[in-house]
């Protein structure tokens, strides 16, 4: 498979673009936004435009191995949530303290939490402070998709605007600051929830705007047609309903927002993403072993998605061989997307999905790209933002629960024959936020311009 980088916007330098290696949602969140971002001199040696906060030239050590261990907690974490009894407690402690609390009824939720208070100690002795300072020699405006960058900046008095990009269908308590009313941090949320949920945590309603997720723009084309998005869409629909019965329900709808597509019906491409800490691979394996006679016979075509983890590679790899679809491999029915570059994952991932009928993942990050017409298959979610987001991808009608994945290839062929992934691809394209890298670049522009 050969991937093409993005050429048609032109860069543009307009921001410090900030990120943490934490998992992939923060990093993937911001990686739409490359083309505005901007590095200090001397700083080319980074694999991306992209600053990270916990690994850029020159990070005091101390501030390295804070970030450091605050990564390694979060992923053993992670994996050990596979494990019965011990890992399910363990994990629970940790989501309770990141929990997200009921949205309603609707209250005051500003009261600072523990992890808020832990945040605080951290940048008191000195977390964020020499990224600040040097960022300072050439104050840009400062956006960041992680909640902690965004408090040290204006704690250690950054000079320019801070922006904070929310990553998830709602927040928890810890992305406002300790005082949130006295704040001047500007916060772009993706969705309805994220808005409402800021201003009961006590942000004043003036600092923040309703921007939408940031999506690749090489998935959508220009703003006032997105037709590189209408047209994926249109091959999906049809691929994803090969009976009709969507299409003739909805008609007049359909040809409103699809482009005519003469695509085959089949094979149709399913993808299979697993987690940044390598959660849920066992998933993978077991949808491997159940496709395997329809990949052979052509009906699915199988993309693994490995990220940055040469340990789910290779496990994809011993379970390929165990299922007899080494051929397969070798002919590109199914494809394993392995890179040990995070942000050259997220470039091939994002050329990869411009071809994918299906978006298998746990409801992440990814959940917003249901807006590109992807219908998502929803696996258990990880964590409290993680039920949010399923609850938000089943409200709009964009996502679907996974069934047994040992069973897929019974399930997966009753949805397609029914229409019902169809549905939900347009159902994600007509409701979900779409324009989150168009709004936020104006925003930027508009910035620098004043």
């Amino acid at each position: 498979m050969v991937f093409k980088k993005h050429t048609m916007f032109k860069k543009q330098s307009k921001a410090y673009i900030v990120a943490v290696d934490m998992g992939y949602g923060h990093q993937r969140a911001v990686q739409p936004l490359e083309f505005l971002a901007m590095i200090p001199p001397g700083w080319e040696i980074l694999p991306s435009k992209i600053i990270p906060a916990d690994n850029y030239p020159s990070i005091p050590k101390k501030d390295k191995l804070s970030w450091a261990a605050t990564r390694r907690i979060y992923e053993i974490i992670s994996r050990l949530r596979s494990l019965p009894l011990i890992g399910s407690f363990i994990f629970g402690i940790m989501d309770y303290v990141q929990r997200i609390e009921s949205f309603y009824p609707k209250r005051d939720l500003s009261k600072p939490t523990l992890q808020t208070k832990q945040i605080y100690r951290m940048i008191k002795a000195g977390l964020g402070r020499d990224l600040i300072d040097k960022l300072n020699n050439n104050p840009l405006s400062f956006l960041t998709s992680f909640f902690i960058p965004a408090i040290f900046a204006e704690e250690h008095g950054y000079k320019g605007e801070i922006y904070c990009l929310c990553t998830d269908t709602d927040i928890s308590r810890a992305w406002v600051p300790l005082k949130p009313a006295n704040s001047r941090i500007i916060y772009l949320a993706p969705s309805q929830r994220v808005f409402e949920r800021l201003l009961m945590y006590g942000i004043r309603e003036e600092k923040i705007i309703m921007t939408g997720f940031p999506l690749p723009l090489e998935l959508q084309g220009e703003r006032d047609s997105l037709s590189i998005t209408k047209e994926s869409l249109g091959r999906r629909v049809k691929k994803l309903d090969p009976k009709g019965i969507f299409r003739e329900k909805y008609e007049a709808l359909v040809s409103e927002y699809l482009v005519p597509s003469d695509t085959a019906i089949i094979p149709i491409d399913l993808t299979f993403a697993v987690g940044g800490a390598g959660a849920q691979v066992e998933i993978g394996e077991k949808i491997i072993n159940s496709l395997a006679p329809l990949i052979k016979t052509g009906m699915i075509k199988l993309n693994l998605i490995a990220g940055i983890s040469e340990l789910v590679r290779n496990r994809f790899l011993d379970n390929i061989a165990s299922a007899d679809l080494i051929d397969s491999l070798a002919q590109g029915d199914i494809f394993i997307l392995y890179e040990a570059d995070k942000f050259e994952y997220f470039r091939k991932f994002n050329s990869l999905i411009k071809l994918t009928d299906i978006l298998w993942t746990k409801p992440c990050e990814l959940s917003f790209y249901s807006a590109l017409g992807l219908p998502i298959l929803i696996a258990p979610p990880l964590g409290s933002q993680e039920r949010f987001n399923r609850e938000w991808l089943l409200s709009i009608g964009s996502g679907i629960d996974q069934g047994i994945p040992s069973v897929t290839s019974n399930w997966l062929l009753d949805l397609i024959n029914s229409g019902k992934l169809a549905e939900a691809a347009v159902n994600g394209f007509v409701e979900a936020p779409k324009y989150g890298t168009y709004n936020i670049k104006n925003i930027l522009n508009k910035n620098e311009n004043n």
